[in-house]
Order: C-alpha cells, then structure tokens, then sequence
C-alpha cells in the first residue's frame, strides 16, 4: 500500500468528527472528576493553590515541569540570556572564534553553579575518555564510556563522586547527575567519530568546545560530534530567508504552550489522579482510556517545550539541533521508515526528548541492525540498544518491564511485516485497491497503537496502573468499551494516514502527465507535412529530479 493513497474527503471529515468528539468526552470526564476529588487527603501534596484569579488549585505532581517553568526559572533564564548575549556580540566581532566564546563562558557557568572540584570531575571524564580515544579502538571506547556511565548508577562510585559539588545550591542534585550523564554521552560521541576519522585525531579543546557548550551541558539534546564541529566552526554566519522570522515563531509558540499547560492545570489533574489507585478503581473507563492517552501526550509536549526552548537559543547561534520525535498521537507503529533504514521510536516517549535515541541510532541501533530487515541483525541491535537505555536511564523493575515489552513490540512488527509478505497475503493485498488496503492496515494499527500506549504508561505512571488501563480496556470493559475505543483509535489512524500522505505529496510532488496531442486535423488543401524526427524517450529519473 502506498503511502499516497487517498481517501473520500467525505470519509476523512467523518473521522476527523468522531475523533474530536472523543476527545471533548474524555476530556469532560477527566474534568469533572478532577473537579469533585480537589478536596482528597491524597491530593493535599501535589495538588495545591495556584492562581488566585481562577479560584482553582493547581496541580503541581510534574517536579520537572515546575522545577523548569516555576522554581528554577529565574535561574536558568538568566543563564541563557547570558549566553545569547555574549554569543551575539562574539559572532559579530570574530565569528572565526565563537566556539571558542561558547566554550568559556559555558565552563564560567558550571564553575559558578557547581564550583571548581565538579569542574575538575568533568575534566577527568573528558580526558580520560579522549586518551582512550586516541587508540582508535571502537568498541574499546564504547566500553569505556559505558563503565564510566555505569559509575553513577551504582554504590559507592555515586556517593564519592557526589561529594565533588560543593555549596548549598538547590538545583545543584539535578544538574550534577544531568551534567555528568550528558557529558559522559558527549564524550562517547568524540571518541567515536575520532574513531572514524582517518587522519590524524582530534584535539582535545574541540571535546572541550564540543563539551561545555552551556544550552546542552546540563539537560541536552546531544547533538552528535560530527554535526557539532562542522556547524560550531563554520565562519559563514548568514542566514536563511525568514529564518528569523522561524526562530522568533518557534519561541511564541513555546510561550504559548507553556502558558496554556498551566492553565490546563488548573482544571485537569492528569499527573495526580494516576497515583490515587482507590479513585482510579472508581473512575469510568472512558476517563481512564482518557488519562492514559493524555499522559503520554503530555510528557511529549513537556519534553517538546523543555528541549525546545535550549534549541531556540542553538538555533540562534547558528547550529541545527536534533529535530524533536514524532508526539504520541502520531506512532501507531514502532519504527518511522526514514530514506535509508527505520528508526526506532518506542524510547522517545520516556527518554529525555529524542536526544539520546539520535546517539543511539547512529552509534548502536543503526550500527548492528544494517538495514532492518534481517531478523536476527534487528533482535541483536534491539537488545543492545535498549541495554544502553537501561543503563542511561538507571535499572530498576519498572525500566526493566518497559524495555521488555518495547523490545518485544519492535522486533514483533518485523516479524509480522514478514509475514504478510509472503503469499498469499501479497496477493491478497494486490487484488484490492489501495484505499481498502489503507482502512484494513488502520485497523491492525490501532491495536499497535494501544499497545505503545500501554507499554510506555509503565514508565510514566506506574505498574499498577497500566494494568488497571489494560484490564478495563480489554477484560472487564469488553466488548463495549473495546469496540467503541478501538474505533475511535481507528479514525485517529486514518487522520494519522492522510497528513502523511499530504506530506508525501509536498515532499515527492507526483510528476506532471505529458500534453495531450493536437486534436485539430491538418486543412486538405495543405501539403503533407514531413514525419517528424522521433523524440527521445525521457528518462523517468532525469524527469523526476528536474
């Protein structure tokens, strides 16, 4: 089935109705019970005053979201504001050294806010790693900055290392662990694309340009080596036509988000409600199919509004940051089919941002897997893969279950898309037109969909919940709730399905049919006209790029 076939308009406002509506009725539930339950024992701890002009509390369960955008915001602002500045003037007096710039100031800032013995700790990962990278060993690198990582999950490597931050700064706990981590990544990255690099090395201030560039030292994303060095060091600092205008845009529009998150608040407890298992039992299965989806929507635009405020600020020093990962509601499969092998996005969801899935693509997934089509190469590079992950994020039950199951439901669509290619479901498939080929996919979808929800809500909320959601879904809900929710999941599919097929369109415009032939017949009295010199024939290729 191809990815441009089309569906009656009809059809499409149909699905687009059904899925609005769905949304308002899961929505108005979530809002009446957050609205009779305010006043809970259970909810006097997360749930508290917050903006008096709405007479409503507010709740406040995300600590990463209030340490960001409420606590800590003063902080980090100031910080960024700094680094603008000075990135602004050093681009206009002597652009040739403004990595350089960007590597000072960032190490006057962590020296400020951790002190100089965390410095020195950092230092020491950088060098050591940059020494083993001088033996142009790959997998000696790999294993190194994986013991290295290993260093801060663990007794008693973590106490001793923790004694290095020094003073009493509030934020300092979140920013030693966030700091260590993406440095040890960062770290890994030089050494490999080192590894790579067939003359000669590279030096040792370009890991320290590369390191201490402040909007990525302490939450990310980590932009690979190779990216960082050729854009950081390019002297050209012209921009694109309204590239400007873009950059602005994308800040208004986090502002945007980051004020109508607030608001919404105020009416829906979608982080709190989950941790109160006795309401949960009470609650229809509608506001519970409801809370699921919403969580996992919202800590993707939570990643989306964190990560993409750093990346306003490196898009206006001239770098391209990791573009942000696919939202929740987009993934009805675990892989997004890219131009040269399939990328896995079951981790988006949980890690922070898609930052380190670009540095587990290149340097693991995409490395032992080939081109994803192997059966044995793909369950290899998965299990890799998600063991990196299980390290970065800390092993415990809960990562553990969830890393499972993803890993399961990866490796299941391959084997399932092997199937189906095999007679006589090709056959099957050929006979139909491609817009009943289209609807029979979206209803396969959406149980993948549900089961990527289910998965991941394992993570975000905990056990106990995602097997009450499975059990009302599937158990006691059944076979009302299950038709109606897995209908409903079938409209978003399709809506899913016709705004990658508009892109498809934009991206890989069809080409234009050849004109027609004269229709008008030659006058009699005129003579016959000599037969034309035969045209070549065009090549499809040479078409298709002009």
């Amino acid at each position: 089935m191809g990815i441009k076939a089309a569906l009656p308009k009809y059809e499409i406002f149909f699905y687009n109705t059904v899925l609005c509506l769905a949304m308002f009725w899961a929505a108005s539930w979530i809002f009446e019970v957050s609205s009779s339950n305010v006043n809970r024992k259970t909810f006097k701890t997360s749930v508290k005053p917050g903006w008096y002009y709405f007479g409503r509390k507010m709740d406040t369960a995300d600590f990463e979201w209030m340490m960001w955008f409420s606590t800590y915001r003063d902080h980090i602002l100031f910080a960024l504001s700094g680094h603008v500045l000075f990135a602004k003037i050093c681009s206009m007096l002597a652009p040739q050294y403004r990595s350089l710039v960007y590597m000072m100031y960032g190490l006057l800032a962590v020296w400020t806010s951790m002190g100089w013995t965390y410095v020195t700790l950092i230092l020491s990962h950088c060098i050591l790693l940059y020494s083993i990278s001088l033996v142009k060993i790959r997998w000696l690198c790999f294993i190194t900055g994986l013991c290295t990582l290993a260093t801060f999950k663990c007794e008693p490597f973590v106490s001793w290392q923790a004694g290095f931050v020094e003073g009493d700064f509030e934020l300092r706990h979140v920013l030693f662990y966030g700091g260590c981590g993406f440095t040890i990544m960062r770290c890994m990255s030089f050494a490999l694309e080192n590894c790579e690099r067939k003359d000669g090395n590279y030096s040792i201030l370009e890991l320290l340009k590369y390191n201490f560039y402040l909007p990525f030292f302490y939450f990310g994303p980590i932009m690979t080596f190779d990216k960082f060095y050729v854009q950081a060091n390019r002297s050209d600092l012209t921009r694109k036509e309204r590239e400007m205008w873009n950059i602005s845009l994308q800040g208004g529009i986090h502002l945007g988000v980051i004020i109508v998150i607030d608001v919404l608040f105020h009416f829906m407890y979608i982080l709190t409600i989950p941790a109160d298992m006795k309401l949960l039992k009470h609650l229809s299965d509608w506001a519970l199919v409801g809370l699921a989806y919403f969580n996992l929507v919202y800590d993707w635009v939570k990643a989306a509004v964190m990560f993409g405020v750093i990346n306003t600020v490196s898009r206006l020093d001239h770098l391209d940051p990791p573009k942000p990962p696919k939202c929740i509601t987009m993934l009805y499969v675990n892989t997004i089919c890219g131009t040269t092998a399939a990328k896995p996005c079951v981790f988006f969801i949980f890690l922070c941002w898609g930052s380190d899935v670009v540095f587990l693509c290149r340097y693991v997934y995409d490395y032992l897997g080939g081109k994803h089509d192997n059966v044995v190469e793909e369950l290899i590079a998965t299990l890799c893969t998600f063991a990196v992950t299980i390290l970065w994020l800390g092993p415990c039950q809960v990562v553990m279950i969830w890393a499972f199951f993803n890993c399961f439901g990866l490796n299941f669509e391959l084997w399932t898309a092997k199937f189906f290619a095999m007679e006589p479901f090709t056959s099957f498939e050929l006979a139909m037109s491609e817009a009943m080929s289209r609807r029979i996919r979206a209803v396969f979808n959406s149980f993948n969909f549900w089961s990527i929800v289910l998965y991941n809500i394992l993570a975000l909320n905990s056990l106990d919940f995602a097997k009450l959601v499975t059990k009302r879904l599937l158990l006691k809900g059944f076979p009302i709730t299950t038709i109606i929710v897995m209908f409903v999941t079938y409209c978003l599919i399709q809506v899913i399905k016709e705004r990658e097929r508009r892109q498809a369109l934009i991206d890989d415009p069809d080409p234009l049919p050849p004109p027609p032939p004269p229709n008008a017949a030659p006058h009699p009295a005129a003579p016959a006209a000599a037969p034309a010199a035969p045209q070549p024939v065009a090549d499809p290729s040479k078409e298709k790029a002009e």
